[in-house]
């Protein structure tokens, strides 16, 4: 069994990583992008056409970090980031995606080019109902057959109630960071947890029961999470 986060703690969490332990957040980024990258290969072996919608936070960071390590796995991203943050951790992101030529799009191109859409789009601070751009981009990827994996919580869910305006994504695949949160017990799909560094002290803090991660591996399904 896997505790859900609640919003406040899964903050918390991010807050002690970067002030106790002293991990930037590059570091998590980057870390949180590799994870998310091994999953959607673990995911999608064969669907090799990404198409990744980066929102204009840390959760579409983590889709830019994504882009480049699917890059050197072998895959084809395309990155649509329509609300360019201009932090220069973003600006650094980007660039590195248009050094491997991997196209960093405003519009969302036509669906039927992909193989599978990454939906980094909002994470666990979101609130509300989504706007545009977004609105529409989350409307096109919902009413595609295109398989969808959602980075962390699924755009336009709350954080602890999940889907409850009934306009959030209802991916397939999902890849919870540092552990699932509340939202994720809505989640009916297959569902992976990524972030294998979390110190000691701050597992035994928050009690995160955490699952064993398999050999080198970033990341480890959570096999029957639905059922539990």
């Amino acid at each position: 069994h896997w505790p859900q986060r609640v919003q406040q703690d899964a903050i918390s969490i991010d807050g002690e990583l970067m002030a106790t332990p002293g991990f930037s957040v590059d570091q998590l980024m980057e870390l949180a992008g590799l994870s998310v990258a091994s999953a959607l290969v673990d995911a999608y072996p064969k669907s090799k056409r990404v198409l990744i919608v980066a929102g204009p936070g840390n959760n579409g960071g983590d889709g830019l970090v994504a882009a480049r390590h699917l890059y050197h796995f072998g895959y084809a991203p395309t990155v649509v980031y329509p609300k360019r943050s201009q932090k220069q951790l973003f600006v650094n992101l980007v660039t590195q995606c248009e050094q491997l030529h991997i196209p960093v799009l405003s519009d969302l191109p036509k669906l039927k080019d992909f193989d599978v859409a990454l939906d980094a789009v909002f994470g666990f601070s979101f609130k509300g109902t989504p706007r545009e751009p977004f609105a529409g981009i989350l409307k096109a990827l919902q009413d595609s057959s295109l398989p969808v994996m959602s980075v962390d919580i699924p755009s336009g869910w709350d954080v602890e109630k999940g889907d409850t305006t009934g306009s959030g994504l209802q991916p397939d695949t999902l890849i919870s960071l540092t552990a699932p949160k509340k939202a994720a017990a809505f989640f009916r799909g297959r569902h992976f947890l990524g972030g294998r560094f979390v110190p000691p002290g701050i597992v035994e803090k928050y009690n995160l029961q955490l699952p064993e991660y398999p050999g080198v591996s970033q990341i480890v399904e959570l096999e029957g999470w639905t059922q539990q």
